[in-house]
Formats: C-alpha cells, sequence, structure tokens
C-alpha cells in the first residue's frame, strides 16, 4: 500500500445478474486478506417515461428501496468474509458513467472488481467498455473474476 493509513478498497459493481455475487466475494475475500476494504456500488438506471412523470417518480422510489434492500442483505452477509460493514453507494444514472464518477470523486478507491458474464454475449457491457478505449482513462486497475466460478473455487483463489 502507497498510504499506510489507508486501506485497499476493492470496488464492486452490484447489479441484477449471477455473476455479481462471484465478483463480491472474491473482493470480499482479497480485502480480508490483505486488511482492505469492501466498496459496493449500485446504479439505479433510469427508465423513459417523461410522459407519466408521477409515475416514473413512483417506479424510481421503489427502484431505490429494492436497491437498498438488496445491498443491506449483501452487506450482511458478506461483512464476515469481508472482515468490516461494506461502504456502500447507490446512483442514479447510467452505470458506466456513475462508476468512472465515482473511481474519480472517491481517491481510496483502488480496485474495480467485475465478474465476466457467462452468456453468448460476451463478457458483459460494462466490461467491454472499459477494457476497450476507456482502459487509459482508468486510474486504478481492474480484476476480471469469471463468472462462472463456484463460490469454493473463488475462495481457492482469493
Amino acid at each position: 500500500m502507497s498510504d499506510s493509513t489507508q486501506p485497499r478498497v476493492f470496488l464492486v459493481v452490484v447489479d441484477e445478474t449471477e455473476e455479481h455475487r462471484v465478483a463480491v466475494q472474491y473482493a470480499a475475500r482479497r480485502a480480508a486478506h490483505t486488511g482492505g476494504r469492501l466498496a459496493l456500488l449500485h446504479v439505479i438506471e433510469p427508465v423513459d417515461m417523461q410522459q407519466w412523470l408521477a409515475v416514473e417518480e413512483l417506479a424510481r422510489a421503489e427502484r431505490r428501496e429494492a436497491a437498498e434492500e438488496l445491498l443491506q442483505r449483501l452487506c450482511e452477509e458478506i461483512a464476515p468474509i469481508a472482515g468490516s460493514m461494506p461502504m456502500v453507494y447507490i446512483r442514479e444514472g447510467r452505470r458506466r458513467d456513475e462508476l468512472l464518477e465515482l473511481i474519480n470523486e472517491e481517491p481510496t478507491i483502488s480496485i474495480l472488481v467485475l465478474a465476466a458474464g457467462t452468456g453468448p454475449e460476451g463478457p458483459g457491457p460494462l466490461i467491454s467498455y472499459l477494457t476497450g478505449k476507456q482502459a487509459a482513462r482508468l486510474r486504478i486497475p481492474i480484476t476480471i473474476v469469471p463468472g462462472g466460478l463456484s463460490l469454493d473455487e473463488v475462495d481457492a483463489l482469493s
């Protein structure tokens, strides 16, 4: 660590995919083994319903509540593995934009951990985006964990 007063922070994007659990498990284990911290980001993507503003506001509140519940359950489950309660970020907007913004705003974030998708469509839009031209703009390394690993396999790696 470059600064002994700040622990290494492993950031994971939590979404609706099954493979995000693999990334969370890996990052939690790495944080515990290195004296670091785990941070979780969930981005609520906008839904285009401008003609129904009241309905859109209700749907937005429901998505926020669902995000909070998801992250609460995940924190309770993963905190014993990570060694501390994860930092939680909930943002609204485009996932990749909010992720890059958070990384730029939070100097303590030192590693981004993502799990690759296992479907035929490829590793996932976020990995494809970040490993393309955007890779040069990042100030931190990215760890990509194979999304098809079991939690036992993740534990053996980390």
